[in-house]
């Protein structure tokens, strides 16, 4: 193969655009900062609260619409042993959406928080938070890595483009106008990027379908018409509990990313942050239709049709590239290039938010209200820059070793899943939750979740859980109950037990006050927390 000359032109003339639209939004960015009554740096993490409705619609999708869920969701229904029934991204992201709306937008918007951290600094105060973020901001900057390796990989396919320039290329636009203009060149090119992902793959589906290629994949969803088999899959009773754990796990865990809430806090009002998740759980599904497809065209060719000939995808161990190499292989030339035109936009619609929500919970919530409490406005925007070039750079670093990086960002998901969701869903709606059951539930959750093991990480067990199996090859064991989802609701238990009995041992005078460190607030106390809310430092103090 030889360097694709027109599709590059073509890639680098989109990236010229949404490097425009950034700048532009940048320019509107600062327009926001001259008339809104909260402060510059409030306008940079969620747009001064005043983001239009069909823009906060549009970047709540984009952020979900990944280079991982356009991607992932192929490659489960393209793989013999998964199929469209274990292709959970779609259905998951659905629930990630409409329980957001139904449960968590309301009572953050309502609160005017800034950031997902927000309500664990005003009620347990700076240290647990600090804990509480590790496992969210590793998470974030592993999820860069991932999505920039993965669009490393599919333009090397189509482009014949070394993968280490399109990361390069791609993490430097998406770092660019981030600095450039914070929420509003984010918002704004998410509504271009989107556009682009909806039309480039549909516009591809007819040719792969029309492809003499592939067969009638409507024709081989329930028969073995292939050698990859049926692509809708099948669910056995045995593995029905890790179907569970990973459903739970991308549905539950979505709830407790900060990207999710950097669109909602940015909403005029809470109905608006609603309204803005109900209809992004719509828009999400039919995004995730054309991948589907893709995959089941793919289950269904005859690659020695092709020129990629045998063996298969799934036989050379490229079942994560089969939406690149589909679109390579089973249209023209030109169809191919919109392809990763839209698989670029996915990726960076997802770069985009993170490196700004994982700026925003460190300059605010560890840098503002934990070390440098009288740091001013602009102070903390300058941290905010540093910390998207930081985290941009990190992602960057870390893509070039795409393999381990994938592991890790699926054990950091794992871990924000277990750890972050229940204290998030304590912090929210338990209102005697304290600092005792907020770090006994996360002791638990990070102790329980190391002993279950992990393979990716080559951590065996101690905790061997109901229908567990070895590999005869590699004797690694693999959990198939859903320990993910058990570890999660012990935690989450226990936060409001531990609270109680450390409430009751303070008031019973069964423990003296003097011991109370964390103030649970007996009833001859009271617990004055002031948090920042609108930029001011977070104090917790106990007063008799």
């Amino acid at each position: 193969m030889t360097l694709n000359i027109g599709g590059l032109v073509a890639v680098v003339f989109f990236y010229v655009l949404i490097l425009a639209i950034g700048v532009w939004a940048s320019k509107k960015s600062k327009k926001e900062e001259e008339k809104c009554v909260g402060t510059t740096s409030e306008v940079t993490m969620i747009g001064g609260r005043n983001i239009n409705l069909l823009v906060g619609i549009f970047t709540m999708t984009a952020t979900w619409v990944g280079g991982g869920y356009i991607m992932g969701t192929a490659e489960a229904v393209y793989s013999p042993s998964r199929g469209l029934i274990w292709a959970t991204g779609p259905m998951a992201y659905v629930i990630t959406f409409v329980l957001g709306g139904l449960f968590f937008a309301k009572p953050m918007r309502t609160q005017r928080y800034v950031t997902m951290m927000d309500p664990f600094q005003r009620r347990y105060g700076n240290s647990f938070t600090t804990a509480l973020l590790i496992p969210a901001l590793i998470g974030d900057i592993l999820w860069v890595a991932c999505i920039l390796a993965a669009l490393g990989g599919t333009m090397s396919l189509i482009l014949d483009l070394s993968s280490c320039y399109s990361i390069i290329l791609s993490a430097a636009v998406a770092i660019t106008y981030t600095l450039l203009g914070g929420l509003y060149s984010v918002a704004y090119t998410d509504v271009i990027q989107l556009f682009f992902i909806f039309i480039s793959l549909w516009l591809c589906i007819p040719f792969l379908l029309l492809n003499p290629a592939s067969s009638d994949a409507t024709f081989s969803a329930f028969l073995n018409h292939s050698q990859q088999g049926p692509w809708m899959g099948e669910l056995k009773l045995e593995d029905a509990g890790k179907w569970i754990d990973e459903l739970l796990l991308l549905a539950l865990g979505g709830l407790s990313y900060q990207a999710l809430y950097q669109r909602i806090l940015s909403a005029a009002s809470p109905v608006q942050a609603q309204i803005t998740c109900f209809v992004a759980a719509g828009i999400v599904l039919i995004l995730g239709l054309p991948s589907i497809i893709i995959g089941a065209v793919a289950s269904s060719t005859d690659w020695n049709q092709t020129l990629y000939g045998l063996p298969t995808p799934f036989e050379r161990g490229e079942a994560g590239k089969v939406l690149p190499i589909a679109l390579q292989y089973l249209t023209p030339p030109w169809v191919a290039v919109l392809g990763i035109g839209a698989v670029a936009a996915a990726v960076m619609s997802s770069m985009d938010s993170v490196l700004l929500s994982s700026a925003s919970m460190f300059a605010r919530n560890i840098y503002k209200n934990t070390l440098r409490r009288q740091a001013s406005d602009r102070e903390c925007l300058w941290v905010i820059r540093v910390a998207v070039l930081l985290v941009g750079l990190a992602g960057t670093g870390l893509a070039f070793v795409e393999g381990s990086v994938f592991s890790l960002w699926l054990v950091s998901g794992d871990l924000i899943y277990c750890t972050v969701f229940p204290q998030l869903i304590c912090v929210l709606h338990c209102p005697f939750a304290n600092g005792y059951g907020a770090i006994a539930g996360y002791g638990a959750a990070t102790a329980l979740r190391l002993l279950s093991g992990e393979p990716l990480l080559h951590l065996p067990p101690v905790l061997l859980f109901p229908g567990w199996r070895e590999d005869e090859l590699t004797g690694v064991v693999h959990q198939y109950f859903p320990f993910r989802t058990l570890v999660m609701l012990v935690s989450m238990l226990s936060i409001p037990l531990v609270s109680l009995l450390a409430r009751q041992a303070f008031t019973r005078r069964l423990l003296p006050s003097s011991w109370d460190s964390l103030c649970t607030a007996p009833p001859r106390q009271r617990l004055e927390v002031q948090t920042s809310i609108s930029g001011e430092s977070a104090r917790v103090s106990c007063v008799a």
